[in-house]
């Protein structure tokens, strides 16, 4: 694994991801690959963990783009298979089983912004500033960008931040559905641990189907939507957790989850 662009600890049932590519985070191949490296790893060892935390490194930036440099280099094919596995990369992210949880600070632009996209929530530093800057080098979100923002922008607001390159505070980040909670300067990773910790203690089980139902369901027509979720939903019932959480509630007393 490329530790000195990506790096991770485990403590509590809480993963933290750390990306570390100075001084402004930026995701370049190397560094999109580190990326991967590190989620196949926790996949690995999903059974010990929960929740999982992304941040980046230093007080400059989450993450700030990519490596323009190497754009000169590229032509279709080659950015054809950039991009590909880029996807692929964001995608372990995407369907990692358990949360992920982006703690954003400083800059969150272009790539960085993508990424965080590819998590399940994000919280930012009032201070943080987060955009589609592409446009400026005559491109475009690629990295899926554009597909994800769907999911939190109308369609209007989402051109004008691409089509401009504008780049937005955290708090009208917040204000658009970007971002789930700001914080003030210093306190991102607090909360973004706070959350995961939470999260760490509900029914494993029942946080993993949620995860997979919500993001299948995003992309179902409201009748197939309904029949994933009452099918998933369904086959907790066969779980030791299920029936532990339901007897502990009717107990009194904390559930002893198993994962099974």
């Amino acid at each position: 694994m490329s530790e000195q662009l990506a790096r991770y600890v485990i403590e509590e049932q809480v993963a933290v991801v750390t990306i570390d590519h100075p001084p402004m985070n930026a995701l370049d191949v190397a560094t999109k690959e580190a990326v991967g490296e590190v989620f196949t790893e926790l996949d690995q060892r999903r059974g010990e963990i929960r929740a999982v935390v992304v941040t980046g490194a230093g007080s400059k930036a989450f993450a700030a783009g990519a490596d323009i440099k190497t754009f000169l280099e590229l032509d279709p094919p080659s950015a054809k298979r950039r991009l590909m596995r880029s996807h692929e990369i964001f995608g372990r992210v995407e369907r990692f089983q358990w949360p992920v949880i982006a703690a954003l600070h400083g800059y969150c632009l272009g790539a960085g912004l993508e990424l965080a996209l590819a998590c399940d929530i994000r919280y930012a530093e009032e201070t943080a500033k987060l955009g589609f800057p592409e446009v400026n080098l005559s491109v475009f979100p690629g990295n899926g960008g554009c597909c994800r923002a769907l999911h939190y922008l109308s369609l209007g607001k989402l051109k004008e931040l691409v089509f401009s390159g504008a780049i937005i505070s955290a708090q009208e980040a917040l204000g658009l559905g970007l971002v789930e909670k700001v914080v003030p300067p210093g306190q991102v990773m607090e909360a973004a641990l706070e959350l995961a910790r939470t999260i760490a203690g509900k029914g494993p089980l029942g946080v993993a189907t949620a995860k997979r139902v919500i993001n299948r369901a995003r992309n179902l027509g409201l009748a197939e939507g309904l029949e994933l979720e009452s099918d998933w939903w369904a086959n907790l019932t066969a779980t030791h957790d299920m029936k532990e959480g339901a007897r502990a509630f009717i107990e009194k007393r904390p559930p002893q989850y198993k994962g099974e």
